[in-house]
């Protein structure tokens, strides 16, 4: 992990899991004061990601088992 993605972790709150919306600190243009803001952006977590990457195995062990056996059989 390099510097910069330590830092988008540690400045996004080091969450692990998923998150559909961002707490964004806006500037009202009329009276000068500062508000926060629910804004809806995906940033992927671990438990998306630790499923994508189970997925990504399940499917390419049974490949590898079917490819294996259609290979033995013709030679």
């Amino acid at each position: 992990m390099n510097r910069k993605q330590k830092i988008v972790l540690l400045t996004d709150g080091a969450e692990i899991f998923t998150k559909t919306a961002v707490l964004v600190e806006k500037q009202d243009e009329l009276f000068g004061t500062a508000y926060k803001e629910w804004e809806n952006k995906f940033i992927p977590g671990l438990d998306i990601t630790a499923a994508f990457a189970v997925l990504s195995i399940l499917t390419s062990s049974v490949l590898i088992y079917l490819f294996k056996n259609k290979r033995k059989e013709s030679v």
